[in-house]
């Protein structure tokens, strides 16, 4: 987490106004007021995050981000600039930066910088706890890519092989498969010390009025409220790779625009004329099936075949049960991690989980571990610990497929189920219990005998 913060700018009333706003969060901060001050300092002290003007001396800000990206690769680098340097600005986001903020600003904005960058330190500290705790220090570990089924393999491989180029990428599949996280895993492999941009866009999360201003930007008075000029998502990747999320959901007029950015590598902001060239890759996902869209007259056709160049498919979870186990138990091992516990899975537990049909797909399973992980008082994870839904869906689907003999549940293992949920439900009282299931408390204690081994 962000503990000490260093600011460098050679104006005094921008470093008083950064360093109360640090100070308040209760950081510790050290100022410097030129780019050689900075370097000097750096020798002798380490920082989780940079605050540093980009017009500065002899030394400015992006040969600082040069020195730092080189020596201190860990550390966030948030450049300051004017707002006749946003060009510059860009540049410095391809060479490593963090972020930048336009000067002037508010402490309410270094405020969101802020956190989002201790995000994106816990996110990066959970990753390097799981490549050790899971896999060892050796190993290329992708906690995005958990899975050992023939079809998760298979998108591995394909993943391995497009990474490799700059091909556009089409990723498909329901929500919650991880189309997002397989696009950032080709993203890590083709760009793995991180020297390119990676922008993302929800398509889906954005309001159709701003998503034009989003992709491409916009010039100061484009529109009512466009105070300033914004750099788009299309001309910050440009260099490195724009994921669209979620591409379907965008509307046949915008799709048009699109099209044109994918043709001619070229757009104007809006409110703008002057042509902007850009060269990034796309990656693109969608939880519809764009075929069916383009013969309903809701998706380009001409822009499907432009986007689907190179196509992943990613199968529900229903279709790889197999990787159930190994994803419950990766996503309970992150939990423990945050949770400060040690759990693990009874046998019961792992099977009542493979025998549900898990309509949210990962995202579902990570969600149900979480809960769970939190509830459970361990050190084992049982069926009581589980959503009763999850529960109560697993065992139909359980009786269902005893019935056709494809999984080995007998009448016994069903019976002290049914009976268990009994109890739960009236808290222990037997003869609530044997009322709840139609037979007479002496059956109810026989049958609770007759099942005590089942395991």
């Amino acid at each position: 987490m962000i503990d000490k913060v260093l600011i460098v700018d050679d104006e005094f009333l921008v470093r008083q106004m950064l360093e109360e706003t640090v100070s308040r969060k209760g950081l510790r901060v050290t100022s410097a007021t030129s780019g050689e001050n900075a370097l000097e300092i750096l020798k002798e002290n380490e920082f989780q995050i940079a605050f540093v003007d980009l017009k500065m001396g002899k030394i400015n800000g992006i040969e600082v981000l040069r020195h730092c990206h080189e020596n201190y690769p860990e550390m966030l680098f948030v450049i300051m600039t004017a707002y006749g340097t946003v060009q510059e600005a860009v540049a410095a986001m391809k060479l490593g930066a963090f972020d930048f903020i336009l000067k002037p600003f508010t402490p309410d904005q270094m405020d969101i910088i802020l956190e989002k960058a201790e995000k994106w330190i816990g996110i990066k500290e959970r990753n390097s706890y799981l490549k050790e705790e899971l896999y060892g220090s050796e190993t290329d570990y992708t906690p995005e890519a958990v899975g050992a089924s023939k079809a998760m393999n298979e998108v591995k491989k394909l993943v391995g092989k497009v990474a490799q180029t700059s091909a556009t990428v089409l990723i498909t599949g329901e929500s919650g498969t991880g189309k997002e996280l397989i696009s950032a895993e080709i993203e890590r492999l083709s760009n793995p010390l991180k020297t390119k941009p990676y922008i993302r866009m929800n398509c889906a999360a954005m309001p159709e009025k701003l998503l034009e201003s989003e992709l491409f930007g916009h010039e100061k008075g484009a529109f009512t409220g466009a105070g300033e000029r914004r750099i788009g998502r299309f001309e910050l990747a440009d260099g490195g790779t724009l994921l669209l999320d979620e591409i379907s959901e965008i509307s046949i007029e915008m799709q048009a625009k699109l099209l044109r950015v994918l043709q001619e590598s070229e757009f104007e902001r809006v409110g703008g004329n002057k042509t902007i060239k850009v060269n990034a890759r796309i990656i693109a996902t969608t939880n519809r099936k764009l075929k069916k869209e383009v013969a309903d007259g809701k998706f380009r056709e001409d822009l499907y075949y432009r986007l689907n160049v190179f196509p992943v498919h990613i199968p529900p979870l229903r279709e790889r049960s197999e990787d159930i186990i190994e994803l419950a138990e990766h996503f309970l091992k992150q939990e423990c991690r945050k949770l400060g516990k040690k759990l693990s899975f009874s046998k019961d537990a792992l099977e009542v989980l493979c025998a549900y049909h898990w309509p949210g797909n990962v995202r579902e399973l990570k969600h149900v571990i979480e809960r769970t992980a939190i509830l459970s008082d361990g050190p084992e994870v049982n069926n009581s610990d589980l959503p009763s839904d999850i529960l109560g869906a697993s065992m139909e689907g359980a009786i269902e497929n005893s019935m056709i003999g494809s999984v080995c549940f007998d009448m016994r293992k069903i019976e002290k189920y049914i009976i268990s949920r009994a109890l739960k439900k009236t808290m222990g009282n037997q003869t609530k219990a044997a009322e709840l299931l139609g037979i007479s408390r002496r059956t109810l204690l026989n049958k609770m005998k007759q099942t005590e081994a089942v395991k």
